[in-house]
This record gives C-alpha cells, sequence and structure tokens, in this order.
C-alpha cells in the first residue's frame, strides 16, 4: 500500500510537547502515513497566532491545537474557517469531564503544567542525583537512590535513567562487570533495585555500532575482534547478569524492544509494587 501524504500543523501556547507526544501516538497506529509536521509554538499574543495563521494559509493542512486562551482560541477557529482547515482543540474532551466532575471552569492558563512548583523542583534535584551517581559512581549515595538500575554494558541504563529524573524520580545505575564482586553497598541496600537485560543479538549491534563510531577506521579488525561484542562472550555476559539478579531477587525488564519510555514505565511500576509492600 502506498504512503498517503498529510500535511499537520500542531498549535500551541506552551512547549508543543502535549501535542507531540499525542501525535507520535496516533501516527504511530497507522503504517503508511507520510506526515509534514509545521509546530507553532508558545503563542501567547495575537501577532504570534496570525503568523501561525500565515503559515498554515501557505501550506494547509488539517490543525491539532491545545491553546487555551478564549481569545486566541476564537481568533483561531475564525482563521482556520477562512483557510478551510480542519481544527481540533485536543484538551477539549478532558477539560470538559474535569469541570462537570469537578464543578468548576478552568482557568485556562497557557502552559499551567510547568509551573516551577515542588514537582519542577523534584525533577531538578533528580536529574543532579542522576549526573552524581551515573554508571557507578558515589555508591554511598545509593541509600537516598528512589531506585538503583542494574545491568551489562550498554543496556540503556544511564538513558534510562534521565528519562526516570526527568519524571522526578532519583535514579543510580550500576554497572554489572563479570569477575568483579558487587559492591558492598549494593549488596545491602534497602531501596528497589532492577535489573535492565537484553538479547544478546541486539546488545552486539549496538555495541558495535558504539566501536564504529569510537574507533579509527584502521583498528576496525580489531574492534570487531573484540570480545566487547564477540558473540559467545556477551551472551555469557548476558546469562551472568541475569542469574546475579535472580540471586538476589531483583526484577528484570527487557529492553530489548522497549524504547526508553517503555522501559521507565516498567520501572515505575516495580518501583511502586516494591512500595506497597514495604508500606503493609
Amino acid at each position: 500500500m502506498p504512503s498517503h501524504h498529510i500535511v499537520l500543523h500542531l498549535a500551541s501556547d506552551a512547549t508543543g510537547q502535549t501535542l507531540d507526544s499525542l501525535v507520535r501516538a496516533s501516527v504511530a497506529q497507522f503504517s503508511h502515513a507520510d506526515v509534514t509536521y509545521h509546530r507553532w509554538n508558545l503563542l501567547r499574543t495575537r501577532s504570534q497566532l496570525r503568523r501561525a495563521l500565515e503559515g498554515i494559509a501557505q501550506d494547509p493542512g488539517p490543525v491539532l491545537s491545545s491553546v487555551v486562551d478564549p481569545r486566541l482560541r476564537h481568533e483561531l477557529t475564525v482563521g482556520c474557517g477562512h483557510i478551510g482547515v480542519r481544527l481540533i482543540n485536543v484538551l477539549d474532551p478532558v477539560t470538559n469531564i474535569l469541570q462537570d466532575e469537578l464543578g468548576e471552569a478552568a482557568i485556562a492558563r497557557p502552559g499551567g503544567q510547568y509551573v516551577m512548583d515542588d514537582a519542577y523542583f523534584r525533577r531538578i534535584d533528580a536529574m543532579h542525583f542522576v549526573l552524581a551517581h551515573d554508571d557507578g559512581q558515589e555508591m554511598g549515595g545509593l541509600s537516598h537512590a528512589d531506585v538503583v538500575l542494574v545491568g551489562v554494558s550498554r543496556a540503556s541504563k544511564t538513558p534510562t535513567s534521565f528519562y526516570l529524573a526527568n519524571c522526578g524520580v532519583k535514579a543510580a545505575n550500576v554497572p554489572l562487570i563479570p569477575n568483579l564482586p558487587l559492591p558492598d553497598e549494593l549488596e545491602h541496600l534497602s531501596r528497589p533495585v532492577v535489573g535492565l537485560t537484553i538479547d544478546p543479538d541486539v546488545l552486539i549491534g549496538i555495541r558495535r555500532h558504539r566501536l564504529d563510531v569510537m574507533a579509527d577506521r584502521r583498528m576496525d579488525l580489531v574492534m570487531r575482534n573484540n570480545p566487547y561484542v564477540d558473540p559467545e562472550q556477551v551472551e555469557e555476559e548476558v546469562r551472568w547478569a541475569r542469574r546475579v539478579c535472580a540471586r538476589h531477587g531483583w526484577p528484570l525488564v527487557d529492553v530489548s524492544q522497549r524504547s526508553i519510555e517503555e522501559t521507565s514505565a516498567a520501572v515505575m511500576e516495580v518501583i511502586a509494587q516494591w512500595e506497597e509492600r514495604h508500606r503493609s
């Protein structure tokens, strides 16, 4: 089936992350979608909105909007009508339900989810924590972590830690290295520990790419014979790491076919289960 090309305009009065997430999730359901995106973010004034409407008119297509200011919404609605493109205010269904259930009118504050509140500062603290406790650094601080990730090299420990930090979760990560004892702090930790495991073939591909990026091309043969990417050794390394986690009762999350977002969601579920057990 041939790809079908469409143009989508994303209009936001904030960073546009809400629309981006919604559209990515929706477009992913279509195997043959060829989408051109135009993003119009931080639309806070009428002049900014008019410039966006001029851009929409130059390359017409449906408009998805998360603009909340009533005056700008009205102008956007009128403008899209004149251009002849469809407009969907994506926040309306949820906002309407909440207004009905809460008996309170929405305040229509642009970027209201980005206030510098306690949650914001928790995310900042979590980011600092990850920086200080990445790849086995500052082992003495593990007791202050919300979660500790363990796994072999290139098993997505660091990117997952940073994504968790953006969710306000203090995540440390510690590499599992064959023939080296586990750090004492990790052995006796009273915090949730999650093992990230990965299919050996996928891991070899990731490691080969890493070596290719780092290596001098004249060293290519040497690097490709490196034990770091030797299939038998990598398979044994992954098996060994899984045995370590099983011996300590650490749950495993397989990252082979998971995005960082999906891996982080699985880790947060483990954290919630650990906290529930320790509350009872």
